[in-house]
């Protein structure tokens, strides 16, 4: 069986860069100020569907919700194996918590059609709150497993997933359609193909192409990315952005931990013995 998958992928702010630009005055987070990454456990999600259609055959669209330098995500979503990609950005997008995030994304999945898989990563780095992947699954009304490993079985109505939990892991069964987050300790993610790469980075939208002849030139090659607004996916401004987020940040506050007491050991033999004994005594191992 041929199997229709989504890959949700996300561009985060590279947090292992963070600067004292990193946040506005709103609490937003100020994604010019921050190198854009891929969200890594997306990595991941794509690389189970990757795995899916190499055994079993399918075809895999990668989706991104952002602003239109998203669209990176996508070239190196289709470098690593996806079929097809669709760059959701609207200004009216803009702001949205993970209530907003999931109404967009629902609305996206309902528009692109039929689907046997929706994959996407555990959470984004960039928020923590895992909490996109299981609203999706609830508007969809569709079951959903959490912090998957590994496929061990797979036919056109079952399906067999390996979850990581605490000290261990379990396996569960499901029926498709589904939707799964996937946790960084599956399959690590393949490098992007070279001659892929080239390929798709001339990729553009309509709208970023410089002409009307650059733009029928790509589309005849097949590197026109396909956008969805507001108006493509359908949905109402009211769950859109600001609008259709039930979260607001109060008040922001940069916290400095110092320490009183500070101990300094040699890096010596010696100096690392004294320093395990010092954590044994206090209970800290």
């Amino acid at each position: 069986m041929s199997y229709r998958m989504v890959c949700l992928m996300k561009q985060v702010p590279d947090t292992r860069n963070v600067t004292l630009n990193a946040l506005r005055e709103d609490g937003t987070v100020n994604r010019q100020a921050l190198p854009a990454i891929v969200n890594p456990d997306d990595l991941f999600a794509l690389e189970m569907a990757i795995g899916i259609k190499e055994k079993h055959s399918g075809e895999i669209t990668a989706m991104s919700m952002g602003p239109p330098m998203a669209i990176e995500v996508l070239k190196e979503a289709l470098s690593r194996g996806a079929d097809h990609a669709i760059l959701l950005t609207d200004k009216k997008f803009a702001g949205a918590d993970t209530l907003a995030t999931s109404s967009l994304l629902e609305w996206a999945i309902r528009k692109y059609g039929e689907f046997d898989l929706i994959f996407c990563g555990r959470q984004a780095i960039d928020g923590d709150t895992a909490q996109v992947g299981p609203q999706i699954a609830e508007k969809l009304d569709i079951p959903q497993v959490t912090f998957a490993e590994a496929i061990e079985y797979l036919n056109e109505k079952d399906i067999i997933i390996r979850r990581a939990v605490e000290n261990g892991y379990e396996r569960i069964r499901g029926t498709l359609p589904l939707l799964v987050t996937v946790t960084n300790t599956a399959d690590r993610p393949r490098p992007p193909s070279i001659k892929h790469l080239m390929f798709w980075k001339k990729a553009k939208t309509k709208t970023s192409a410089k002409s009307n002849r650059e733009q029928e030139k790509l589309s005849k090659k097949g590197l026109i990315i396909p956008v969805w607004g507001l108006e493509e996916i359908g949905c109402s401004a009211e769950i859109c952005g600001f609008a259709g987020s039930e979260t607001w940040i109060k008040n922001v506050e940069n916290v400095k931990l110092i320490s009183r007491n500070p101990k300094f050991f040699d890096p010596t033999d010696q100096g690392m013995k004294n320093l395990i004994n010092e954590l044994v005594d206090d209970h800290i191992i």
